[in-house]
């Protein structure tokens, strides 16, 4: 029976701040499902990196994981760097099974989350 992982990756910034809100995001996550291990990772200017937060999954026996882009949309990063650096994972934790999801942005349920919250504020 697998163990599974997820890592919640996101772009990274300079200003600590930035993460705030990934962090909310983690910490719901883990209320929501407490059993799952989950990483938060970043692309840029920010740690853990994707490879340190497998890294630390796999120390937690994870050998399914998950990696969750909170990207919006799909550019350059998750369409060129996420496979890239997962492919590298993949061959340094041959027995560890990955999966790239898809662009938190692109689910509908996302969308229809940020349309509410963007009527809201119109109508504050």
């Amino acid at each position: 029976m697998s163990k599974p992982g997820v890592v919640l990756f996101a772009h990274g910034a300079r200003d600590p701040k930035w993460s705030e809100p990934f962090e909310s995001l983690a910490a719901r996550f883990a209320a929501l499902e407490p059993d799952v291990p989950l990483s938060l990772a970043y692309l840029d200017f920010m740690t853990p990196d994707l490879p340190g937060a497998v890294r630390a999954l796999v120390a937690k026996g994870c050998d399914a994981i998950t990696i969750v882009p909170a990207f919006l949309g799909v550019g350059g990063h998750v369409r060129r760097d996420v496979p890239e650096i997962v492919e590298a994972l993949s061959r340094e934790h041959p027995g560890v099974a990955f999966r790239i999801a898809s662009a938190l942005g692109e689910e509908a349920s996302v969308q229809d989350a940020m349309a509410r919250a963007s009527v809201a504020a119109a109508k504050a």
